[in-house]
């Protein structure tokens, strides 16, 4: 199938992109406790093979989910250490020692569960825009090399290109920075948004 598409839609990118983000930003808010905010730093179409160099290859923490309805694809958070934990523990509202080496289940729980809040506000986003229900699975947590986790999320696609959306999730108070990175199926989201009014 082509990936050609009215130039008037290349807007719901942008609008899709900026829903999400919002939603994202006031659910985390609401859940930490800390004052939080969104931006989308660029929409980029990056070649498969070099999605990894990309990612670059800093051990980070990750979050994924996969669509597992139209559009298809994964959704990825990316957190500092230094990041989850503070996010961590903003959420479990001081209870439990943070671990001195990796992430005690307590934290990976409550990361897992930010993954959670942040998706869903993603996915919502997404959805308004595309006029639709999308359903995802359950976050999985990773901690590693960036490149390592996208390699096993999209390496086996045979699509030439994936689009990003990078994202950032900025607590002004602290040093936490989020990245948020979307692959989703461009066949399939090319065919929702042919089917939306602009």
């Amino acid at each position: 199938m082509s990936l050609q598409i009215d130039i008037r839609k290349l807007s719901l990118f942008n609008r899709m992109a900026k829903q999400g983000a919002n939603t994202v930003a006031n659910h985390l808010s609401q859940m930490t406790g800390m004052e939080t905010e969104m931006e989308i730093t660029k929409t980029n179409f990056i070649d498969i093979r070099d999605i990894r160099e990309h990612m670059g290859h800093e051990k980070q923490v990750g979050i994924h989910i996969e669509l597992v309805e139209q559009p298809y694809g994964y959704i990825l958070f990316l957190f500092s250490v230094g990041s989850a934990k503070q996010l961590a523990h903003g959420m479990m509202g001081g209870m439990g020692e943070p671990a001195k080496k990796g992430f005690s289940d307590m934290e990976k729980s409550a990361v897992q569960e930010i993954g959670n809040i942040m998706t869903s506000g993603f996915i919502d986003g997404w959805a308004n825009v595309l006029q639709t229900t999308i359903d995802f699975s359950t976050p999985t947590f990773t901690y590693g090399p960036a490149s390592k986790t996208v390699e096993s999320l999209v390496g086996h696609r045979d699509d030439d290109v994936a689009m990003v959306l990078d994202s950032r999730v900025c607590v002004p108070d602290s040093n936490v920075e989020v990245k948020v990175y979307t692959f989703p199926e461009l066949e399939q989201l090319v065919r929702m948004m042919r089917k939306i009014e602009v």
